[in-house]
């Protein structure tokens, strides 16, 4: 998708370039390590641009809808995250503004913003995934501290993470979505376990939280009591926003003709000369236009005040949807060499074989089996869209 730039965004789209350059040098690239991670966090910090999307008034950039847009483009098809601080800059840090009281603003805010906290979600629970409002783990008041006894699964990043920000059930109401209230809860405090959760592609990114007796302390309730759905809501529409993946549906499908043009098809001519493929890989990129003009949409409706709404829903669903089908153009690009890194198949650490990039994508496909399920599945994306947008 091309977009008509006016000179003061394509003066942007051109500071951004040099910034990464700047970072990292050509032929240098981001590789996800420790070391680049933090140049990279470091060098956005200075230059102010480290809550790309948060309002001015908390220390935000003050960015346009385009902006925005141009800014994920551009460091995405350089290999570099667009947002730093994780679940705490993207999904939290927008229900304080909302919702949190100026103490709380206070105290997480600035921890969040220089990245300084891990935040992980402690929303899903075992029997309560999709259907959230069924949720078990229970908080009880003690005078000016809440107990939280239960467990949340598919917990992800927890391990690494300092707080969670956890849903929980304070009250037994006929409809279940009152009387669930939303808490902060220090991971390190006691009573508080991780279980390791290994995923398809062998790496430990999931978890399974135990909450034995947690104290938490009243004041870290955001929100009032019994209203947790409310916060809830608001921070799942912010989540799947951001599971539109158009930037990195973008990058995807640069990198699949590039790579198809390399390799040969059953026909022996290179891989776009395959009309199958061909066609399902054009299919997928006029999809994506039309969800890339969709973000813009919504962006523009945040900008201006507004929430998300209901077509967070579509952004994720078809988001979802058209990245999971770039990576299986991926594979099938990879042909025999993607076979070695499925676990079923190999059994052990495979050999390095093939293209250097045959192990990052199928990685990413087996991770991105999972996306139609995080953030809420599929048909719970369904059911909202029919509900909220098409009244039915």
């Amino acid at each position: 998708m091309k977009l008509s730039l006016s000179d003061d965004e394509m003066r942007f789209r051109d500071e951004v370039r040099a910034l990464v350059s700047a970072i990292f040098p050509a032929p240098e690239h981001y590789d996800g390590g420790e070391v680049h991670e933090q140049r990279w966090r470091m060098a956005l910090l200075e230059k102010g641009w480290a809550a790309n999307r948060w309002p001015v008034e908390f220390g935000g950039p003050g960015w346009t809808p385009t902006q925005n847009f141009i800014w994920e483009r551009e460091v995405t098809a350089a290999g570099l995250p667009a947002q730093i601080g994780g679940m705490g800059m993207g999904m939290l840090a927008p229900i304080l503004f909302a919702y949190g009281s100026p103490e709380q603003q206070a105290r997480f805010l600035p921890d969040i913003f220089h990245d300084r906290v891990r935040w992980c979600q402690g929303y899903s629970e075992p029997e309560a995934g999709s259907d959230l409002a069924s949720l078990r783990t229970r908080a009880a008041l003690r005078g000016d501290h809440y107990v939280v006894d239960g467990e949340k699964v598919w917990t992800s990043g927890a391990h690494r993470a300092d707080w969670m920000f956890c849903l929980t059930r304070t009250s037994d109401e006929p409809k279940r979505q009152a009387g669930i209230t939303f808490l902060l809860l220090d991971m390190r405090a006691p009573g508080v376990t991780v279980h390791p959760i290994i995923s398809i592609d062998g790496r430990h990114m999931f978890n399974r939280v135990t909450l034995d007796g947690v104290r938490v302390p009243v004041a870290n309730r955001v929100g009032r009591e019994g209203e947790g759905w409310t916060v809830a809501k608001g921070l799942l529409t912010h989540e799947r926003t951001g599971q539109a993946y158009v930037s990195l549906s973008t990058d995807l499908s640069r990198r699949i003709r590039e790579v198809g043009r390399e390799t040969v098809g059953s026909e022996g001519d290179d891989l776009l000369g395959d009309a199958g493929f061909a066609g399902r890989l054009a299919w997928a990129e006029i999809e994506l236009q039309a969800l890339a003009i969709t973000e813009l949409r919504t962006l523009s409706e945040v900008a201006a005040g507004g929430a998300p709404g209901a077509q967070s829903s579509t952004l994720k669903l078809k988001g979802t949807d058209i990245v999971q089908r770039m990576t299986e153009l991926f594979v099938e690009c990879a042909g025999p060499y993607a076979a070695p890194w499925f676990p079923e198949v190999s059994g052990a650490e495979p050999p390095e074989v093939g293209p250097p990039w045959v192990r990052r994508e199928v990685a990413r496909y087996l991770e991105g089996r999972a996306a139609s399920i995080a953030g809420g599945s599929d048909e719970v994306q369904r059911n909202i869209i029919a509900k909220q947008v098409l009244k039915l």
